[in-house]
Formats: C-alpha cells, sequence, structure tokens
C-alpha cells in the first residue's frame, strides 16, 4: 500500500530547521467514552472520573486483543502464544517476596531485584492470560503473587532503589488494574497491596530523578502514573504528569529548541559544557537525538517507551498527552530506527559509532503515532515488525499482543 512520505531524516542544528506538519488526530470509536483533552503544560491533567481498566490498557483495547486471538488473527494469535510459553504464565510460580528488595548499581547487590521484578511482570502476564482465555485460574494466580508481596515488602534500598521501584510498579500497576475491575472472583487482599502501593512505591518514585540520566524519571512516571490512576489519586497523576512534561523535552531533542537540548527543571545540568558532558559527550544536535543516544539504544529504548507509556495511560483517561510530544516522539523512534535497521553512525553522532540494541519498544508509540493519528513513520514500522511479537523484561511486556494495530 503506498503511504504519504513525511521525512524522518534528520539534520544539524546549523541546517534550516523546519517540522513536518502532522495528520490532526481523532479517537477510534471504541475509545470515544468521552471526549479527550488535550492540556496545557501548565494546567492539572488528572480526570474528573478515572476510567478503569486503563492502566497502559484500556477496557476497549483488551476485547480486541481477546477477539482477535480467539479468531486466530496474527500476530495477535503468535503473540499470545509466546506469552503463555513463558515462564511468567506458569500456575507453578512461585513468588519470592522479601521485606528490604536491595538493588545497587546495574542491580549489584541484587538482593530481590530480579526476583521483584519477575513477580510482578508475571503478575501482569497472568492477568492478561486471565482476560483472554476467562480461566479463573490465572486471575487467582496473579491475586497469589500480589499478596504474597504486599504481605511482606516494606522498602526498596541501595542506589538503584528509584528505578528497581519504578520497574516493578509499573507492571504491578498494570496487573492490579485488570484484576481489580474485570475479574469477580474475589480479592480479600485487595486494600493491603493498594496500601503498599501507596506506602511503598509511591513515595520511592513521585519526586522524580531530575539528575540521574533520563530513563530513570521516565520509568519512574510510567509507575506513577500507574499506580496514581489504580489509587484514584488524582494529585499523584498531576505530578507525575507534571514531570513527565518536564522530562520529554529534555530527553528528546528538536531543532526548534534552539542550539543546546532544553535543560530539565530543577537539574543541575544548565551551562554548555555540563549539558554536554550529560548527553554522553554528543555536541552536534539533531530531531529525534536523545540524552542517551550515545549511551546506548538499550537504556534509550526504555526511556522512549516509558515516555509512550505515560501518555498511553493518560489517553486512557481522556487526556491527550501524546500531541504535546508526537513531533519528539516520531523523530526520536524514526532516528533510531534508521541506525538499528543498519544505517551507519556518521562522524558527527557519538564518534562514529552507536551501541545498537534499541530492542521491542516501539509498539505502544508506533500504534498510537501511525495508527491512530496516521503519521507515516517507515522506518519505525519496519523495525516495529520485524521485533515482532514482543516479549517481557524489566517493565516492559507483550506490546505486540496489547498494541499491535490497536484502536
Amino acid at each position: 500500500m503506498m503511504r504519504t512520505s513525511l521525512s524522518s531524516a534528520v539534520r544539524p542544528v546549523v541546517a534550516t530547521a523546519g517540522l513536518v506538519a502532522l495528520v490532526a488526530s481523532g479517537l477510534a470509536a471504541a475509545d470515544r467514552q468521552a471526549p479527550v483533552r488535550t492540556v496545557s503544560a501548565r494546567h492539572a491533567a488528572a480526570p474528573a472520573t478515572f476510567r478503569h481498566p486503563g492502566v497502559l490498557v484500556g477496557k476497549a483495547q483488551l476485547d480486541v486483543v481477546r477477539d482477535r486471538v480467539n479468531a486466530g488473527a496474527q500476530p495477535w494469535t503468535d503473540a499470545y502464544a509466546g506469552m503463555n510459553a513463558s515462564s511468567y504464565a506458569s500456575l507453578s510460580r512461585t513468588a519470592k517476596p522479601r521485606e528490604v528488595v536491595e538493588c545497587g548499581p546495574s542491580s549489584n547487590p541484587n538482593l530481590g531485584c530480579s526476583d521483584e521484578r519477575g513477580d510482578a511482570l508475571a503478575a501482569y502476564t497472568l492477568a492478561l492470560r486471565w482476560y483472554v482465555s476467562r480461566d479463573d485460574r490465572y486471575a487467582r494466580k496473579a491475586i497469589e503473587i500480589m499478596d504474597a508481596w504486599s504481605a511482606v515488602l516494606k522498602d526498596h534500598s541501595n542506589s538503584n532503589a528509584p528505578l528497581q521501584t519504578g520497574w516493578s510498579g509499573a507492571s504491578w500497576a498494570r496487573a492490579a488494574e485488570i484484576i481489580r475491575y474485570t475479574y469477580t472472583g474475589g480479592w480479600s487482599g485487595l486494600n493491603r497491596f493498594a496500601g503498599m502501593l501507596r506506602t511503598v512505591y509511591l513515595p520511592e518514585i513521585a519526586d522524580g530523578a531530575p539528575n540521574k540520566n533520563g530513563n530513570w524519571e521516565l520509568i519512574m512516571m510510567d509507575a506513577a502514573i500507574g499506580i496514581a490512576v489504580f489509587l484514584e489519586d488524582r494529585a499523584a497523576f498531576d505530578k507525575a504528569v507534571g514531570i513527565w512534561r518536564n522530562r520529554v523535552p529534555a530527553y528528546i531533542y528538536l531543532t526548534s529548541d534552539g542550539s543546546l537540548p532544553k535543560t530539565r527543571p530543577g537539574s543541575k545540568y544548565d551551562t554548555r559544557d555540563e549539558l554536554i558532558d550529560y548527553w554522553q559527550g554528543q555536541s552536534t544536535f539533531v530531531n529525534g537525538l536523545s540524552q542517551e543516544t550515545c549511551r546506548d539504544f538499550g537504556h534509550t529504548g526504555w526511556g522512549i517507551a516509558a515516555a509512550a507509556h505515560v501518555a498511553e495511560t493518560a489517553w486512557h483517561q481522556g487526556v491527550d498527552l501524546y500531541t504535546e510530544i508526537k513531533d519528539r516522539l516520531r523523530h526520536a523512534l524514526g532516528f533510531h530506527a534508521d541506525y538499528q535497521l543498519g544505517t551507519a553512525a556518521p562522524s558527527w553522532l557519538c564518534g562514529g559509532s552507536v551501541k545498537l540494541g534499541l530492542g521491542p519498544v516501539t509498539e505502544v508509540a508506533f500504534n498510537h503515532l501511525h495508527n491512530r493519528m496516521g503519521i507515516s513513520m517507515s522506518k519505525t514500522e519496519t523495525l516495529t515488525e520485524r521485533q515482532r511479537p514482543a516479549g517481557a523484561s524489566y517493565f516492559l511486556a507483550w506490546e505486540t499482543l496489547t498494541h499491535a494495530d490497536n484502536p
């Protein structure tokens, strides 16, 4: 099928910059329960009434997944089969909670870090399997894992505590949201689990991490907004959105920003030399470049995915944050997809060498920008389809199943 091409090429800031006009967006019929609001960067964002389930995936979206799997349609059927074959979907899984999860740099020491992330991903996986299969065993297993942790966990410690809390909290919120609002078999430990999210997780992530690499803060806000929706906490929702609004423009560069990237308010990096150092030594800035591009594509992909997750959760709550970042997001995806697909890095980019490994992080953003908004993204489309079906790791899980071509 022929598409009108929108250039994903990037140009150094010394060239004349111009942004391509984008196609206006509209809600798919399945999501028209209420108008989606485009909100000013200055104003509160939280909806008057929260929609449930509505953390990363909404009910209409889940119904599309279930219908397509039951019809044997692709790529959802293969994605579902892959999910079910994973250890995260197993009914024999035994949770491994502990009172204090201690995670140092790069999860060293790793005292419960992998166990917590794995159990949180398992709870979300089991919740998805419950929704599609309607087999109560999977809902009960998800509840068992969540109850095991809420009965024990008191704190996260050491230097990676905020990031660890973000990774795990994002998955816990998604799992709990589906179970609470779709499973009618009862969850006696619901209030205790909600209390754990409010008292153990939210305080660790709510204030962000202004001086860390950007993927940290975006992952933390991914968890924070999900927890806010689950708890129906409008103040926490607004705070997460506010930090996200400060971080995304300071994480993904556009030539319209000027000769240097934007500074995240509250960050200690605000002079030219400090910003270049913070951007991994990169001194030429082009559309779509990320603060972590010259670190590696793996962490960059996490940051891009988390930024999209926040916008997606807000979308399900009737709040359109995508419009605020559509240019940054589509340029970031196209820029990194180009090199991930094999284009050699020019000498001005990261000293002529980039560390690849973007990972299957494009589904959520690509689905909204391309399928809902109608933006042509040929490189991102090629990479997205090549990496299907997306698996699960850290805070990313089964996004081909949940977001491939899903209105």
